[in-house]
């Protein structure tokens, strides 16, 4: 597995309104809503190509498809994307996780914003995916 950079770290939030009072009213970082959602992000923020403050409820629908976080499984308490080359490695890289015994949320899949993404939750109860979102590679900075 070859990781290229972070692609993004997002604090998972069982209330977004109150969390954004955190990370947007009183540290003031540049953060947006993303279409009608409760998902506020920026790539505008240095250090990271991505960060957000991802709803619970979303969250459990990217992993899960369905609203509510199963309850036989640990509330993660933030996500971390590791971006590889290209969406095939995305493949390659959760094969070689399951081959080392790493259990998936979900595999490999295309996303309607354009990622190829496969997540699992780590012992330390982040949900970390790895990615290939296009769209961070079109600067043509990997970096």
């Amino acid at each position: 597995m070859d990781i290229v950079f972070v692609a993004s770290v997002a604090v998972i939030a069982p209330d977004p309104p109150q969390s954004r009072k955190l990370y947007v009213d009183a540290l003031g970082l540049p953060l947006a809503a993303a279409g009608g959602s409760e998902y506020w992000h920026s790539e505008q923020l240095a250090g990271t190509k991505h960060f957000g403050v991802w709803p619970l409820r979303e969250a459990a629908e990217a992993c899960f498809g369905q609203a509510g976080w199963p309850d036989h499984v640990p509330v993660p308490q933030a996500s971390i994307e590791f971006e590889v080359a290209d969406a095939e490695a995305v493949g390659a890289a959760a094969k070689e996780l399951e081959d080392r015994g790493f259990a998936l949320l979900h595999g490999p899949r295309l996303e309607p914003w354009g990622q190829t993404v496969a997540r699992l939750l780590s012992a330390e109860g982040l949900v970390v995916g790895i990615s290939f979102a296009p769209a961070l590679h079109e600067d043509g900075d990997a970096g």
